[in-house]
C-alpha cells in the first residue's frame, strides 16, 4: 500500500497531481485549535520517530501549556520542530521520504503550525545529509504560507536527533539532551515546542486532507495507519517498504526479496531497540504490541535480519562501541557504564570469550537501564540483554574458543566510525 510516495517526483506541481492542495487549517488566530486535532484523536495516529506516543495528546500538550501567552508577545508563542535526523544508522526511512515526498512533510508542517498557534517552524535534518538540497529547492518553489519554515542542520550525532535535544538545538544551539524532558512546556528558548517526526508529518497532511477515518480505515486498530519500514541485513532486496501496522513480519521479510542465509535473529527499532529469535519474528505483527509481546519493539520502524553467515556478537561488539562513543557525556551512565559495557562485550565476542566479562556485563545491565540523563543508556542496554539472550548459544560458542562464523566476515549492519569515548566534554561536537 502505498500512500505517502504517491508522487512521480518532488516537484511541487508533481506533488499537486496526486494529493491536491492542503485545505485551509484552522488556526488558534481563528479560536479553532481543536478541528484538526480531533480528527488526529480519531485517526489513531501515533508518532512515527521512535515512540509511538500518540500524536493528539502531543498537540494538546503544547496548545494547553501555550494558553494566554499568546497576549505576551510572539517570542512566546509555540513552536514546531519536524524531526528528520534519522539518528539510527539502520534506518533510512526518513531520508527516503524527505526525498521522495518532501512537499508532503512541509504541507503537514504548515497544518501542524497553524493548528498550535506557531509563529515559527523548523525542519532539522543532520549536517552532511544527501537530501538537504532537494529539500531547499521545494522550500524555494513553496508559497508563503502562513508560518515561515527555516531549514535547520544539527550536528549528525544519534542524541541530537532526541527531541529535548533538538529542542536545545533550536534554542540555545547546542543539541544535547535536557532533562526532565518536557519540551511541549518548556522547549525552544523556553517557548512551548512541538517536535514531530517527518513521517508523522506526511500523514498529518493526509490526516487533513481526507479525515481520521479515513487514515484509520487501514492497520492495526491500536495503532491505525500506513508505516514506512528500513528492511535490511540478510534480505534479497533491503530498502523501505511502505505497509499497514499489522503487516505479518513474514510478509515484510518476503517483500525485501526474502532471506539470504538461515536467519539467526531480528533486530527490531533499531540499535536502541530489541533482538528477537527468528521463530518469534517470523510469528509476530508489525505494530507496537504485537511486537512486545514477542520481546522485540517497533522504535524507528527498523527490520534486521541476522543470518548464520555472521557473528551476531561481533555484531553486536561493533555497533555498542559506536553507541557508546554518541553519548552526550552528560551522566554517569553514559560517561562510564557505556563504554565499560562496550569493553566487556567486546571480551564476550572474542573467542575465546571472557567468563568474568560475562558476569561483568550481566552486573553492569542492571547498572545502566534507568539511570541516565536521557534514554540513551537504557537503548543501548537494552539491545545488549536482547542480543545476549537471543544469542545464548553464539555466546556458549564463544565460552568455548569457538565462533559460528569466521572473523574476518564483513560487518552487517551499519556502523559509522566510532567516535572516542569522552572526545567532547564541553560538547563541541553538538553545535
Amino acid at each position: 500500500m502505498n500512500r505517502l510516495m504517491l508522487a512521480t517526483g518532488p516537484t511541487l506541481e508533481e506533488h499537486v497531481k496526486p494529493y491536491g492542495p492542503l485545505p485551509p487549517t484552522d488556526g488558534r488566530a481563528k479560536d479553532q485549535p481543536g478541528r484538526l486535532i480531533d480528527e488526529i484523536e480519531k485517526s489513531g495516529l501515533r508518532g512515527r520517530g521512535g515512540g509511538w506516543f500518540p500524536t493528539h495528546v502531543k498537540f494538546r500538550a503544547v496548545v494547553d501549556s501555550s494558553a494566554g501567552r499568546s497576549r505576551i508577545s510572539r517570542t512566546r508563542r509555540p513552536v514546531l520542530i519536524a524531526n528528520g535526523m534519522e539518528g539510527e544508522p539502520a534506518s533510512s526511512k526518513d531520508a527516503v521520504l524527505l526525498a521522495a515526498s518532501p512537499h508532503l512533510i512541509l504541507d503537514g508542517m504548515e497544518a501542524a503550525a497553524t493548528t498550535i498557534g506557531a509563529t515559527e517552524a523548523f525542519l532539522a535534518i543532520h549536517r552532511g545529509s544527501p537530501v538537504i538540497e532537494g529539500v531547499q529547492r521545494a522550500l524555494a518553489e513553496r508559497p508563503s504560507g502562513p508560518v515561515a519554515i527555516t531549514l535547520v542542520t544539527p550536528p549528525a550525532r544519534y542524541v541530537a536527533s532526541e527531541e529535548s535535544a533538538l529542542s536545545n538545538w533550536v534554542g540555545e544551539g547546542r543539541a544535547l539532551p535536557v532533562h526532565p524532558d518536557r519540551p511541549f512546556q518548556r522547549g525552544a528558548a523556553g517557548r512551548p515546542t512541538l517536535v514531530q517526526n517527518v513521517e508523522t508529518l506526511a500523514h498529518l497532511a493526509l490526516i487533513a486532507r481526507h479525515g481520521g477515518e479515513w487514515f484509520a480505515s487501514v492497520g492495526d486498530p491500536a495503532a491505525p495507519g500506513t508505516t514506512l519500514v528500513s528492511v535490511g541485513g540478510a534480505v534479497a532486496t533491503p530498502g523501505v517498504i511502505e505497509v499497514p501496522t499489522g503487516t505479518p513480519v513474514r510478509e515484510l521479510l518476503e517483500r525485501a526479496g526474502g532471506a539470504t542465509a538461515p536467519v539467526l535473529g531480528v533486530l527490531t527499532g533499531g540499535y536502541g531497540g530489541s533482538w528477537m529469535s527468528a521463530d518469534a519474528a517470523l510469528a509476530a505483527n508489525w505494530d507496537p504490541s504485537s511486537l512486545q509481546a514477542g520481546g522485540g519493539t517497533i522504535g524507528a520502524s527498523i527490520l534486521w535480519a541476522v543470518g548464520g553467515d555472521v557473528c551476531p556478537l561481533q555484531e553486536m561488539d561493533a555497533v555498542v562501541e559506536w553507541m557508546a562513543g554518541e553519548s552526550a557525556g552528560q551522566c554517569g551512565p553514559c560517561m562510564f557504564g557505556l563504554p565499560s559495557l562496550s569493553d566487556d562485550l567486546h571480551a564476550v565476542a572474542v573467542a575465546p570469550a571472557d567468563d568474568l566479562a560475562l558476569k561483568r556485563l550481566d552486573t553492569r545491565l542492571g547498572l545502566v537501564a534507568g539511570r541516565g540523563g536521557c534514554k540513551h543508556p537504557d537503548g543501548v542496554a537494552r539491545f545488549v540483554a536482547t542480543g545476549l539472550e537471543t544469542f545464548s548459544e553464539e555466546t556458549a560458542l564463544h565460552a568455548e574458543g569457538s565462533c559460528s562464523s569466521a572473523s574476518t566476515t564483513p560487518l552487517l549492519l551499519p556502523v559509522p566510525s566510532a567516535r572516542d569515548h569522552f572526545a567532547d566534554p564541553d560538547g563541541r561536537d553538538f553545535r
